[in-house]
């Protein structure tokens, strides 16, 4: 198990898994541009020793691969976690409430292994108080194009109640705004706002500590969505991971603790009673931007760190990203929660084209009528799978993890409508597409095996693939595409309000359309072809109560037309729609010329 940042950068460099760059690459996009390509291709983590005009290394990639996420959790692959913890608990999944109740005593047990305190630690060896405190020295990095400045992206930002003195260590991306002030990323409902919150009724300045680098068992942990059990946090959770405490040492400037192995920590305060500022925009997970708003300003007192310390960050934007084997981490140790509350539970998966929240893949055992919209109901009341979006239940023997396939054996037994439920809830507050902030509806889709009472399935012979060309013409359609088992893609230039749910409608009515279970309308950037796009274009681009229909298709089968195009003010909607996450062609081309030079061609 790893104690901090670099004895882990050792082992990955021993296995092969990590490469140093020592030319000189610029923190200004071109480092994004290197390690989306290498990402993308499940590459090897970077570290960049000469990062252009900065004092410090900086690291990439760490978490990049399935493999490496499990490394980091001390483990050779991700499900091992999950069997740890079903053994934890002695999983007892009957009995109703009195089984539930007697797995609850064993969570004690992850709490255990609490941190140990410690006088001082590497992370204190060299301290920057007072003018000595420039937040530009560190090799930060502005990810995309469109992005308000550069952005500290894989903090481990600590706090604590001022009420209950409870901590909590989460990750929100951070703007740099001058040498000593950053943003901080707190949604309405994350901990951290809520410490604010009792900060400003107490009438006291929030104190702060920010942790880069340290234990990747912690960075894991600062993700998670850890249920409010008293006694565990993330250091707790940590120290279960790992199998060890964690050690802490208190802050220079803050009453907190702060990991004493860290590579770098930022202390500081938020005064609740100061005003807001702009933050933003930020290329972010989704893959679209999130637009400017108002967050609270961080104020730096002290930076400590290590002797030749080095900078740890992350990229988000287009999946598949980094944070897709983060939140496959989660998944899988919360599986076994989960499967305590709703038992039937054999598998899921959130894939990467659903960006976490946007789609979840069941997989049940099913024993009676409805059961499926019990199991999805179920999860939506489970902590942040409250922001699910879109939920797909089967019974077959099928992974969830076979995005594709998934979608084929869930719509072999749907009838679209009466097989599928509307609901209205929270979505995250990042969904740009929602009828409202934080605000919106979800799908649930029963791909189960019908039981007599859920009525029988017609014959139904699913459409062959076909490409474009042998497609019905439209004067909007820019490309489309069939896959086989009932989906078809088509793009257009949206220039009307309502142009495709209009189009949808059209595309209902094709001798084409016979065999489809799915058409979905999507904007000109998306390639119909690839199934990948397709389905994280449009999943992103909806509210589903709202931009769902069922039709009838032309052989009178009925079909979801999906409209996934932007949304207009004319169409009454009254946000501002973000661009999709693109790289400059100018910094394309560099980086094209970069690659060789860096010995990263046979990976890209």
């Amino acid at each position: 198990m790893y104690g901090d940042l670099r004895s882990f950068i050792t082992d990955l460099e021993r296995r092969g898994q990590l490469i140093r760059i020592k030319e000189s690459v610029s923190h200004d996009l071109e480092i994004t541009e290197i390690a989306d390509r290498v990402v993308k291709k499940e590459g090897p983590a970077l570290l960049f020793e000469n990062v252009e005009g900065k004092a410090f290394p900086l690291v990439i990639g760490l978490y990049g691969t399935r493999e490496r996420m499990a490394w980091a959790l001390g483990v050779n692959q991700l499900d091992d976690i999950a069997q740890r913890i079903r053994e934890l608990l002695d999983v007892k999944v009957g009995g109703g409430l009195l089984g539930l109740a007697s797995n609850l005593p064993k969570l004690k047990d992850l709490a255990s292994l609490p941190p140990k305190r410690v006088r001082t630690g590497p992370v204190q060896d060299v301290i920057w108080q007072g003018d000595e405190v420039d937040l530009t020295k560190l090799p930060v990095l502005k990810c995309w194009p469109q992005d308000g400045g550069p952005f500290i992206t894989l903090p481990l930002v600590i706090s604590k109640d001022p009420e209950t003195q409870d901590l909590n260590i989460g990750m929100y991306r951070m703007q740099v705004f001058d040498k000593n002030t950053t943003g901080m990323h707190w949604q309405r409902h994350k901990t951290g706002a809520r410490h604010l919150e009792k900060a400003k009724k107490l009438g006291k300045r929030l104190e702060l500590a920010v942790a880069l680098g340290g234990d990747p068992a912690l960075t894991y942990a600062a993700t998670a969505p850890i249920p409010p059990i008293p006694g565990i946090n993330e250091f707790s959770m940590t120290g279960f991971l790992r199998g060890k405490s964690i050690e802490l040492c208190k802050g220079i400037t803050v009453d907190l603790d702060v990991p004493a192995h860290a590579e770098f920590v930022l202390e500081g305060y938020v005064d609740p009673n100061e005003d807001w500022v702009i933050e933003g925009p930020f290329g972010d997970h989704t893959g679209f931007y999130t637009l400017q708003d108002y967050y609270p300003r961080f104020h730096v007192t002290a930076i400590t760190m290590r002797k030749d310390p080095i900078y740890p960050a992350t990229i988000v934007g287009r999946p598949p990203m980094e944070d897709a084997y983060l939140i496959e981490a989660s998944e899988r140790i919360f599986l076994v929660p989960a499967q305590l509350i709703l038992p039937e539970i054999k598998d899921y998966h959130m894939p990467p084209a659903g960006i976490a929240h946007n789609l979840v893949n069941v997989v049940i055992e099913k024993s009676y009528p409805g059961q499926a919209y019990k199991v999805a109901n179920g999860l939506l009341g489970l902590g942040q799978m409250m922001f699910a979006k879109v939920l797909l239940v089967t019974d077959e023997d099928v992974k969830p993890q076979a995005h594709f396939q998934f979608w084929q054996t869930v719509l072999k037994h749907v009838v679209p409508g009466r097989d599928s439920q509307f609901a209205k809830g929270p979505v995250d507050v990042l969904d740009h597409s929602s009828r409202s902030w934080s605000y919106g509806s979800k799908l649930i889709i029963d791909g189960t095996r019908k039981h007599a009472e859920e009525g029988e399935l017609a014959d139904w012979q699913p459409n062959l693939e076909r490409a474009s060309e042998v497609l019905p013409v439209h004067p909007d359609v820019v490309s489309q595409h069939q896959f086989e088992g009932g989906f078809w893609f088509i793009t257009l230039k949206k220039l009307r309000a309502f142009q495709g749910k209009e189009l949808a409608a059209w595309a209902a009515k094709q001798d084409t359309a016979k065999g489809i279970r799915l058409i979905a309308i999507l904007d000109e950037e998306t390639n119909p072809a690839d199934f990948e796009d397709a389905i994280w274009t449009l999943l992103n681009n909806i509210d589903p109560e709202r931009d769902i229909e069922i039709l009838d298709n032309v052989a009178a089968e009925k079909v979801f037309a999906i409209d996934g195009t932007p949304k207009l003010k004319s169409e009454g909607f009254g946000r501002n729609w973000p661009d999709k996450i693109t790289m400059t062609q100018e910094v394309k081309d560099k980086v094209d010329g970069l690659m060789e030079k860096l010995g990263l061609t046979a990976i890209v």
